[in-house]
């Protein structure tokens, strides 16, 4: 499929490329640090005695937050599937033998 496709579709792929999708955890838990270090210093500036609040701040970035969060161990399943040569549609052993696990 490609990218033209995928974007048709609505459905994001991930690359097959272990470096790339290193690559892209790397720059994910950089993003992932600077919002942590986001939301501690929002946390920081409230003040409830002075009506000082960032709770709609703070709940975004934690929303954020959470999403790298996913991004980051979808990308490290994917690596993991890759190297130990798990094909992503192919059903597991135990289904093809009638289990479920």
């Amino acid at each position: 499929m490609t990218q033209e496709e995928e974007s048709k579709s609505g459905e994001k792929r991930l690359s097959d490329d272990v470096n790339v999708l290193e690559a892209e955890v790397a720059e994910l838990s950089l993003d992932l640090e600077k919002t942590k270090q986001a939301v501690r210093r929002l946390r920081e500036e409230e003040d409830p005695a002075k009506g000082v609040y960032r709770h709609e701040e703070i709940f975004q970035m934690q929303q954020k937050k959470l999403r790298l969060d996913v991004e980051i161990q979808f990308r490290t399943n994917k690596i993991n599937r890759i190297k130990l040569g798990i094909e992503e549609l192919e059903p597991s052993e135990g289904l093809k033998n009638g289990f479920l696990f």
